[in-house]
């Protein structure tokens, strides 16, 4: 008789899918190792090894691009580019980086989140490369130069985000406006920074010469929005058709202007957008004229659940806003603040709930049910909601701090709303695979880690 035993299973036996499976489940280190086996393991380790790319600066961005196989770029989900010079050097710096992203963005083909840290402006050549790039859902620039000698155009900007076909969330940092669309700036008080010679930015299929900020709102595909350190006063905020659908609204202050003007950008903004928004946070106070700037039926932020306040918020009008905002059905409110600032913002945090109280769940914040506080030790650590992440640490606090959350911690038990501590520190970045490049990292994107909560239910 003859026995028929089935040969066992190997990795040399695995069908290709399989094996590509099991190595994006390693960590980097692994995954770094084992590409150094034979070709076929670095074949299959090529998909992990590229799945998130960070390049850290203009010079590491030129190797990159000489010495990275371009159809390893398809690899890519997760892109961070930074172009500041890691060290001083001489030439048009600018054309080259231009060069190096016309070079390498086409073959992105299934990025789906891209980080620019712009020290510069980019050549207008970049814009028809985003037009290739279909996987894109979420878009971060972020003006890293000198915004007096190296601005960088809200008409460049715009035409970028104009051009990716399905973009949903979109982050801008310290954006300079264009002489263009803001003549009103140029030479006048408070100097606010504004660009010329952007003009020659090419007209959009759709927004034409409009390339301004508040033409973002044209975007239908648009679902999150973060503006930060940027000018907001351009009067077409108030007037331009909205045809997204925002759900997170983020929007910052600008340094050149007073609180009261900034107050007046974010509520106008608000009365154009607001009846969408579901989670937003706020850099300034806002007063009633939000509602008076309404331009639709639906009364605004009748749908918002979450509010962020950022540490920039000024704690004395922390009442008077979240008043403001009594009639939206609010379940989650999360603070952020300067270590500093801590037991101030818990007194007023206090007597907010207090009033709360006062006037009876049922009419007033009825469905509030959770209060976060966290704090930072530089206020240059931003609050992100919904796009980035959080850059900032937790910090240690005071014993008088301690037991200004510990006391606002038991009120809140009281009242059955819980209270929240400090988020935990992101994840750090792994190392590089290339070995010539200590500034060209890879990375294994970490699992989500849910917030630590002191619990307040009875």
């Amino acid at each position: 008789m003859f026995s028929h035993s089935r040969p066992q299973p190997s990795w040399a036996t695995l069908p290709v899918e399989l094996k590509l499976s099991i190595v994006d489940q390693l960590d980097l280190s692994d995954v770094q190792n084992f590409s150094k086996v034979n070709r076929e393991s670095y074949n299959i380790s090529v998909p992990s090894l590229f799945r998130c790319v960070n390049i850290a600066s203009a010079e590491a961005l030129q190797r990159y691009t000489a010495c990275v196989p371009k159809p390893y770029h398809r690899h890519i989900r997760q892109l961070t580019i930074c172009t500041k010079r890691a060290r001083s050097s001489t030439g048009s710096g600018a054309v080259r980086v231009s060069e190096a992203l016309v070079d390498m963005l086409p073959h992105c083909t299934q990025v789906e989140q891209l980080t620019l840290n712009l020290a510069a402006s980019l050549a207008k050549a970049v814009i028809p490369c985003f037009e290739h790039l279909l996987s894109l859902k979420s878009l971060s620039i972020d003006h890293c130069g000198d915004e007096a000698r190296s601005p960088l155009s809200e008409r460049l900007v715009v035409a970028i985000a104009a051009s990716v076909p399905n973009l949903r969330h979109l982050s801008l940092d310290r954006i300079t406006r264009s002489a263009m669309h803001a003549p009103d700036l140029v030479g006048a008080r408070p100097f606010v920074p504004v660009v010329r010679g952007d003009d020659d930015i090419p007209d959009h299929p759709i927004l034409g010469r409009e390339l301004r900020l508040p033409a973002l709102l044209r975007l239908p595909t648009l679902k999150k929005l973060r503006i930060r350190d940027t000018h907001l006063g351009d009067p077409q905020w108030e007037c331009t058709p909205v045809y997204c659908t925002l759900e997170v609204l983020d929007l910052g202050s600008c340094y050149h202007e007073t609180n009261d003007y900034n107050r007046a950008c974010t509520e106008r903004i608000m009365g154009n957008i607001g009846h969408t928004v579901d989670e937003c946070a706020l850099n300034t106070a806002l007063t009633s004229q939000t509602f008076a700037h309404a331009k639709h039926t639906e009364k605004p932020l009748k749908k918002l659940r979450k509010v962020h306040l950022t540490p920039l918020f000024p704690v004395e009008n922390v009442v008077d806003t979240l008043t403001t905002l009594s009639d939206s059905p609010v379940e989650s409110l999360s603070v952020q603040c300067h270590e500093d600032d801590v037991v101030d913002m818990c007194s007023a945090l206090t007597n907010f709930l207090n009033l709360r109280a006062e006037r009876g769940e049922k009419g007033f914040y009825q469905h509030l049910n959770e209060v976060n506080i966290s704090t930072v030790s530089d206020l240059s650590d931003a609050l992100d909601i919904g796009v980035g992440l959080n850059k900032g640490a937790p910090t240690k606090l005071s014993r008088e701090g301690e037991d200004a959350v510990r006391q606002l911690q038991e009120f809140c038990r009281d009242l059955r709303i819980q209270g929240a501590s400090p988020a935990p520190a992101p994840a750090s970045a792994t190392e590089t695979p290339l070995k010539e490049s200590a500034d060209i990292l890879s990375e294994k994107p970490a699992p989500a880690q849910e917030r630590v909560r002191a619990s307040g239910e009875v």
